[in-house]
């Protein structure tokens, strides 16, 4: 793609000054289509880091995730294989991994890389002096206990036999192992850069030296859009077949509809009226996702830290008008924490969501009941709360609806909104800074215990500030004492599901969600991930 036409399409997502069409056939007569090796794609969210330790939203965990790679990749989607690792020895109690790095596992430095980088990269993931710890690593012997500050990070679970052998000791046997494995947390660090850089690792493409497929160009901590090169030093290079992929963010789902409608793109996500407006275009395709749509509260705040008024919120929004008349992109209503078709009982083939039940309905009458119950407890009869959204197109929206939704159900109630960059909203959120934001999220690794960890007390999207004594200890039998028994863990986890969402209401689910998205023919091999990352731009092409 030429220079000139690359600065036409950034023009483009930042004005959106062009009109929405969707009958002609994309790419037809450009410099696009005349590369067999270079694609071109949207993301909705800006990049906010290259550090897999500390991101916490979807479009940064998808670039990470092209540009490195950890002991396992995804494979077709749904399953996953060895990535810069051949299959690991495990031992006959499940608890000993020891993985072997491919020799020709290289950073794009030219460095091999070493097992002494996962041990530091996992190391980091639970040191409480980095700041970010990492709930989903538990699994590895003493973990828990090192991000509490009971043990030095030195006793972590993991350890460098040699250059290219790693040794990992579980705390409990961990079937999801693999799954977990591939997840963007758990993406090797550069242990030579990372150290060198310090703070500023990850806050550009110059500040970090990755592993994975591609290599980041262009990003300098602020740009909207950067570009993806093929990495000559990936130990699978020879079944990479893109050499270029250019990346633009495109906040307003309009940008992307129209970039795409003008061939300027190969591939867009749709949401809202867009969906509707391209079910007919032959470029249009959809599949379920296992990401949830939810509102956080701030429970140590004056307002939101009552439960009554929690649940009031979490009941007095209509779900499935704003998934057939908001998002209409196939989503569906959610009334849990975990979503459908996303785990089955190993016992009997059920699907979780169905076995826990609907949790948290729209309910107008229950709502009005305990809006009463907490307008009595804090001795107010006007309320006002803030919803903090991201800026982007659907996050206003949805915002809008929130807001027309609970004023009209909740008498006295007041809802103001702002609307920030995701970053800001992020930051936001960890400050406590907030009332209730908006936000989503989808699980690293294919479990229900990944949806319901994250609310241990200081847990990884744990905004709400929550910290409940009994459901830490549930989350913790759940990992270790009842790994090796099926029946009574799924018992657990349903549990946990009915403590976080209907009893003490710490989110509310709004929705479950199905990716909508425009794909030129032209584009072959693009993998739509159900989970964890969005896209895999890895076994991608041309033709």
């Amino acid at each position: 793609m030429t220079k000139k036409k690359w600065s036409t399409i950034i023009a483009a997502a930042l004005t959106g000054l062009v009109l929405v069409g969707c009958s002609s056939s994309p790419n037809t007569d450009n410099d696009s289509a005349e590369s067999n090796d270079t694609a071109s794609i949207t993301t909705f969210g800006e990049l906010t880091t290259l550090d897999s330790a500390v991101y916490d939203d979807v479009p940064t965990s998808d670039v990470i995730g092209q540009v490195f790679e950890g002991l396992y990749r995804v494979k077709d989607g749904n399953t996953v294989e060895p990535g810069v690792a051949d299959e690991p020895e495990v031992s006959d109690d499940g608890l000993v991994y020891t993985f072997k790095i491919k020799d020709n596992a290289n950073w794009t430095n030219g460095d091999p890389v070493t097992a002494e980088d996962f041990v530091y990269t996992y190391k980091k993931l639970v040191d409480p002096a980095e700041g970010n710890v990492a709930q989903s690593a538990d699994v590895f012997k003493n973990a828990k206990d090192i991000r509490e500050g009971n043990q030095p990070v030195e006793n972590l679970g993991v350890k460098a036999l040699d250059d290219k052998t790693l040794e990992i000791t579980l705390e409990y046997p961990a079937p999801y192992l693999s799954k977990l494995l591939t997840g963007t947390r758990f993406l090797p660090q550069h242990q030579a850069t990372a150290e060198k850089e310090g703070e500023d690792y990850g806050t550009s493409a110059d500040k970090i030296v990755s592993n994975g497929p591609f290599k980041i160009e262009g990003w300098t901590g602020s740009e909207t859009s950067w570009k993806l090169l093929k990495n000559e030093d990936y130990w699978d290079a020879d079944n990479v077949k893109l050499n270029e992929v250019d990346i633009v963010v495109s906040k307003e789902v309009s940008t992307g509809a129209n970039l795409f409608e003008a061939g300027d793109v190969d591939y867009t996500v749709l949401t809202d009226e867009y969906v509707a407006q391209n079910k007919e275009n032959e470029h249009f395709h959809t599949q379920p996702k296992a990401l949830i749509g939810y509102l956080g509260f701030n429970v140590s705040g004056d307002i939101t830290g009552n439960v009554h008024v929690r649940r009031a919120i979490g009941q007095a929004y209509d779900k499935e008008a704003y998934v057939n008349q908001v998002l209409q992109d196939g989503s569906i209503a959610l009334n849990g924490q975990v979503p459908s078709n996303f785990a089955k009982n190993d016992q009997t083939g059920d699907d979780f969501r169905d076995d826990s039940g609907d949790l948290l309905t729209y309910n107008v009458e229950a709502a009005q009941e305990e809006w009463e119950k907490a307008k009595e407890e804090l001795g107010q009869d006007e309320i006002t709360l803030e919803i903090i959204t991201s800026d982007t197109g659907v996050s206003k929206t949805t915002g809008e609806y929130l807001q027309d939704q609970l004023e009209r159900n909740l008498p006295g109630l007041s809802v103001s909104l702002k609307n920030v960059p995701l970053k800001n909203r992020l930051d936001l959120q960890r400050n406590l800074d907030y009332d209730i934001f908006y936000g989503t999220w989808t699980p690293d690794y294919q479990d229900p215990l990944n949806f319901l960890e994250q609310y241990q007390t200081d847990g990884g999207i744990n905004f709400s500030d929550y910290s409940n004594s009994d459901y830490d200890a549930l989350v913790q039998k759940v990992r270790s004492d009842l790994a090796n028994e099926p029946e009574q863990r799924w018992d657990a986890l349903l549990e946990l599901d009915k403590k976080l969402i209907q009893e003490d209401t710490v989110v509310a689910p709004i929705y479950q969600g199905s990716q909508a998205y425009l794909l030129d023919d032209r584009l072959k091999g693009l993998e739509i991930l159900p989970f964890g990352r969005t896209i895999n731009l890895r076994t991608a092409y041309v033709e």
